[in-house]
């Protein structure tokens, strides 16, 4: 069935003698509820009562249109308008250029309204102030002068009280609210009744049969405009709503919010105002006029009256929802909500957005479709059950609320035809759901929404939304998403999904097995990595024993970061820590540096074991290629730990090759010579051993130093075969030795030019020496010198001590013959001037 708007029943037929025919045909019309007021043109007003509607409508109604009473008005001349006063039960008649008051239902007249003569026009302002003042306004076009009036209408009394003078005859008005409408013979006006100001609106060029003006409400009226186009007009003057293109013999136009009806001699035409859209036609013969009524119109020809009554809202969204004019149903429904609200209007503002939105998800509009059921607060299952597999996961009291089952037949087919097409719509499927997710719509059935994406994720292979769903809090039930994930290999997800759980033991057993090739899922690269990170990360101690060994065991030098990478908030018993790592050497080695180094330890055993470690490193790897960083950082132990027993470690390295670590024991115990002797003979190094001396003298002074290298030379000059070595050392360090000391030390068979170089150096930097003395004499007299002028300019001065003077340092009194005085005239104690901050 066609949409319809309005239904047309015929609700009276005039009868007529054939002889009158012509001179009693219907010219105008009044309704008020269920009366109906004819004027014909014969000078008759006829009353006729319409009968009970079923739910709006006519035809459902057992008896017909009753006729009332009549009133003859005279013997000629038509009844030109009718116009009902409900509040005082006034039928208003204009009839021979005049307008007579009747009573509604005896049709007889009110004496104590006379009539009103020469009028043209009139219309009655409908105001909801009406039966608060107990009088209505009234507007009368004069038929003798270019006049408007406005006329207060009682119960017994009617009167002029303003009158708008215009420059032509008005051929139409109406009236809504304060605003008057005039259409005269050549142009549109509006005009104010309250202050009698006009506006001119625009031109037109119809006839008087073609002008039409007619209130639409809230302050708006439609024109017949030129070129055909129905033109909406504010009180303002400015248009609001686009014009209507109707027919150019449009001869009469109401308005039944939210529709226009326009009509033609042959048909009626209905219009929406909320999208100017032509939605539905109506044949009506010969029809000469109709009326505006609260849910319709009456069209009326020369013997027949016809009722087209508003469809309920309901209704027609309903139809155009089944004929698939969603759009058309949804801007419907918002346009009627503003004037005529709806209390299922959310639901079914709901509904039809939904419906809307699959319109866009069948045509592969999905970013429509997507804000569509976002607004509509679709439940996500809904879209859930289109897709093929994904049923399994929805639970068993879900039932559809909407009728999809053909077009999700489709998609069925289409998962089988097209897989191309079908992955766009699986594409959709991830963003709807994903942007619902945090949404109260998803939050009410999130267990369904999360199985429905990890499959998903599972099926199109997005490791990344993968696992970024089951590693953070989320609502998969296991008993739905283990056997998916299990089914494609996805083990490293499946683990994740556990650990989100609480299931720490059967997610680390589950990529164990991945790590030990027991399953196989290439999607996580270094699952080993990701072991020994959560469980630096795991609060559950038992748990993180549980696979210790197993960890350190792989690789001690990642594993072993399960301890040593923990919260600080969160630290292992650090003895359990080393019996476990007893087993495993370079584990061990890296926790004692974690310990110290990290940790700052101070405990002896620690520093201890961490020595032996590096020695033991060394003695082992010795056959290797590199061992210089193992050493260099036995070294650094060696020379920056203080807490480590030197006689421990010696007692290791004494009997083995480690000739430079035994050097710096030695020194650690004060015997500088021994372990220079060490350095000389058995290690067979210059160079360590002078580096030696430069590292033992750190903190220490000038003299040491020269200690150290007088020691060191004395040693190459009793070895006869390190005459070069001493050499080399004289000529590295002039600053460091005394000239004279150094040749009492150096054999008579020396030549001067062997030692030349040292001896060079060695003046030039006694008399660099001499002269920093001497210059530093010099300033330090230059002081002296400035103090001594700054005391005569002093002394000099008088100062008077009176009784009771205060020390400026130590406030107590100045009793003693003898003070200080500042650079700022501060009188104190001589004790107290090392206090002052002068």
């Amino acid at each position: 069935m066609a949409f319809k708007a309005f239904t047309q029943t015929h609700v009276y037929e005039k009868q007529a003698a054939p002889k009158d025919k012509d001179r009693s045909g219907i010219q105008c019309l009044e309704c008020y509820d269920r009366h109906v007021y004819i004027g014909t043109k014969d000078a008759t007003v006829q009353h006729l009562i319409l009968p009970s509607a079923t739910n709006g409508d006519l035809s459902a109604g057992q008896s017909k249109t009753r006729e009332g009473r009549a009133r003859k008005l005279g013997s000629s001349n038509q009844v030109a308008q009718l116009r009902a006063v409900p509040l005082f039960n006034h039928l208003l008649v204009l009839w021979d250029r005049s307008v007579t008051a009747l009573n509604m239902f005896s049709l007889e007249p009110i004496p104590a309204l006379k009539k009103i003569q020469h009028v043209s026009l009139f219309e009655v302002c409908d105001s909801l102030l009406a039966a608060q003042t107990a009088c209505v306004h009234m507007v009368t076009s004069s038929s003798r002068r270019k006049v408007i009036r406005i006329h207060v209408v009682g119960v017994d009394r009617w009167e002029v009280v303003k009158e708008v003078p215009l420059l032509q005859d008005p051929v139409a008005l109406a009236v809504d609210g304060a605003s008057l409408c005039v259409a005269t013979s050549d142009r549109y006006l509006l005009c104010d009744i309250e202050t009698g100001s006009s506006e001119e609106l625009f031109p037109h060029n119809h006839s008087r049969q073609r002008v039409i003006v007619c209130s639409v409400g809230r302050g708006e009226f439609l024109l017949n405009g030129p070129e055909s186009l129905g033109m909406f007009v504010m009180k303002t003057g400015i248009c609001q709503r686009p014009p209507l293109q109707w027919p150019q013999e449009v001869v009469a136009a109401g308005v039944c919010f939210p529709y226009i009806l326009t009509l033609q001699p042959q048909v009626l035409s209905v219009y929406s105002m909320v999208d100017q859209q032509y939605k539905q036609s109506v044949s009506l013969s010969g029809a000469k006029g109709l009326l505006s009524t609260s849910d319709g119109v009456l069209v009326f020809t020369e013997r027949d009256i016809f009722s087209l009554r508003l469809v309920p809202f309901e209704e027609q969204i309903q139809t155009l929802v089944r004929h698939k004019r969603v759009e058309e149903a949804l801007l419907l429904l918002d346009g009627v909500q503003d004037r005529r609200p709806l209390d299922s209007y959310k639901e079914l503002q709901k509904t039809i957005t939904c419906l809307a939105g699959f319109s866009h998800f069948y045509q592969q509009g999905f970013y429509e479709a997507r804000d569509l059921f976002i607004k509509g607060e679709l439940d996500p299952r809904e879209i859930i059950r289109l897709y093929p597999d994904m049923q399994s996961g929805l639970s068993e009291d879900f039932k559809s609320q909407l009728d999809q089952g053909n077009q999700g037949w489709d998609l069925q087919v289409l998962w089988q035809e097209d897989k191309n097409t079908f992955h766009h719509y699986l594409g959709f499927l991830g963003d709807f759901l994903r942007a619902v997710r945090e949404m109260e719509q998803g939050l009410k059935c999130i267990k369904e929404v999360d199985c429905a994406l990890l499959r998903l994720y599972v099926e199109v292979g997005d490791t990344e939304n993968l696992q970024q769903l089951v590693a953070f809090p989320n609502e998969c039930s296991l008993d739905h998403c283990v056997p998916v994930l299990e089914q494609h290999n996805r083990f490293f997800a499946l683990g994740s999904l556990y650990q989100s759980h609480g299931n720490d033991t059967d997610a680390i057993k589950t990529w164990v097995k991945i790590a030990d090739g027991i399953h196989k899922d290439p999607s996580c690269s270094d699952v080993y990595g990701h072991i020994v990170c959560t469980l630096s990360h795991l609060r559950d101690r038992d748990v993180v024993w549980e696979f210790a060994d197993w960890t350190v065991q792989r690789n001690q030098e990642v594993g072993v970061q399960i301890f040593s990478r923990r919260p600080p908030d969160d630290p292992i018993e650090t003895q359990d820590v080393l019996a476990l790592l007893e087993k495993y050497p370079l584990a061990m080695l890296l926790y004692l540096e974690f310990l110290i180094h990290d940790l700052n330890s101070v405990d002896e055993r620690h520093h201890n074991r961490l020595a032996l470690a590096y020695v033991t490193q060394m003695l082992q790897e010795e056959e290797e290629a590199d061992l210089r960083k193992t050493r260099g950082k036995l070294q650094q132990q060696l020379w920056e730990s203080k807490f480590y027993d030197v006689s421990t470690v010696y007692e290791r390295v004494k009997s083995t090759i480690l000739h430079t670590e035994k050097a710096i024991l030695l020194g650690r115990t004060g015997d500088y010579s021994q372990a220079l002797q060490v350095l000389v003979h058995q290690e067979r190094d210059p160079q360590a051993a002078e580096a030696f001396c430069c590292r033992a003298a750190q903190g220490r002074d000038s003299q040491f130093r020269q200690t150290l290298l007088l020691t060191l030379l004395q040693i190459y000059l009793s070895s006869g075969d390190l005459a070069s070595a001493a050499v080399d050392l004289l000529n590295n360090n002039p600053q460091f030795f005394a000239a004279e000391k150094v040749i009492q030390l150096l054999p008579h068979s020396w030549s001067v030019q062997l030692v030349s170089q040292f001896l060079v150096g060695s003046l030039r930097e006694t008399l660099h020496q001499r002269r920093m003395a001497r210059l530093q004499k010099a300033l330090s007299q230059v002081e002296l010198l400035r103090h001594k002028a700054i005391w005569t300019q002093a002394s000099k001065t008088k100062f008077s001590v009176d009784k009771g003077q205060k020390c400026k340092v130590c406030q107590r009194d100045l009793a003693e013959p003898q003070f200080a005085c500042s650079l700022h005239g501060e009188l104190m104690h001589t004790s107290c001037t090392g206090l002052s901050s002068s």
